[in-house]
């Protein structure tokens, strides 16, 4: 097998449009074939560094790989084009730091067989033990969540300015509608109203400092959530409300400045699909993926009638 004496092997995996494509459904989220075979074993002989790149559109179970000692790197292609080849080999050999990041939830394979076809809800139906959808109400375990990436440097988060706590006061002129709320939750005296309503010309600037913690300049993604006060029911565990690139230099500094409008950025789609945005102490998360969040502080919505 030429992977014992290679100096570094690079598997190339992965799906075509014979699977996914438009009219195409897959039926579950496994490598197609023996592909799963084929990396194990070869990661196995190989003498030097592996470097696994997955060719596909949609997520695909490949926690065999993230768990095998061997396997040194694990690169998401997508289906690049024509100047794929350059595009990869640069991110290999280190003449470009990559700062993408996965805009899709990468689940187990068993997930595709916790929810049938007929089941168009979002939301889990817990009487029916079917799991929420996507990262805004799934909460198990996941190959790789929404919004993961990784650098060949490393960065840390300050807040700017250091206030912590934002108090905005809106006088909706219609009706108030009623939340869900879990039992013992403070129930506001005008739950929400609803967005089309509102005038929504209130925005929120947020300024986050990103330093450049490692030795190889790189670019890093800032991802801010909204999450909705305690206690409102049917809500998403939290919402990407806004994002920002910024390039910082080894050892160097750079302010990511993200603009929320409120409605935006604090409304939420309750039961009936309507647009709403609720009372109350609101969260605000910033961290670099779904599942990394380096600074949190409250936005604090008052609808006084």
């Amino acid at each position: 097998m030429a992977a014992r004496n290679a100096d570094a092997t690079v598997i190339f995996v992965g799906i075509d449009l014979s699977v996914e494509s438009e009219g195409n459904d897959r039926t579950d989220f496994l490598l197609p074939g023996y592909q799963t075979q084929l990396i194990n074993q070869v990661a196995e002989e190989a003498k030097g560094p592996v470097v696994l790149v997955i060719l596909c559109a949609g997520g695909v179970d490949i926690s065999f790989a993230t768990g095998n000692n061997k396997i040194g790197a694990i690169l998401w292609a997508g289906y690049p084009g024509a100047e794929g080849g350059r595009a990869i080999t640069d991110v290999i050999f280190g003449r470009y730091n990559p700062a993408g990041r996965v805009p899709l939830t990468w689940f187990y394979a068993d997930y595709a067989d916790k929810l049938p076809m007929t089941s168009m809800s979002l939301r889990p139906v817990d009487e029916l033990g079917y799991p929420g959808r996507t990262y805004k109400f799934f909460n198990g375990s996941v190959v790789f969540p929404f919004g993961f990436g990784l650098s060949y440097t490393t960065f840390s988060y300050a807040a700017r300015p250091s206030a912590h706590w934002v108090n905005y006061k809106l006088r909706p002129s219609l009706l108030c509608p009623p939340l869900n709320y879990a039992d013992g939750a403070y129930v506001p005296p005008c739950p929400s109203v609803e967005v089309d309503k509102l005038p929504c010309t209130e925005n929120l600037t947020i300024e986050v400092e990103v330093t450049n913690t490692g030795v190889v300049d790189g670019s890093d993604v800032v991802m801010v959530y909204t999450k909705a006060p305690e206690g409102v029911l049917g809500a998403p565990q939290k919402q990407l409300a806004a994002f920002e690139r910024v390039f910082v230099k080894a050892g160097k500094k750079a302010v990511a400045k993200l603009d929320l409008n409120i409605c935006k950025a604090f409304g939420i789609v309750e039961k009936t699909a309507y647009t709403v945005l609720p009372a109350g102490q609101h969260s605000v998360l910033v961290g670099s993926g779904s599942n990394s969040v380096s600074l949190e502080f409250a936005v604090n919505l008052d609808l006084a009638v």
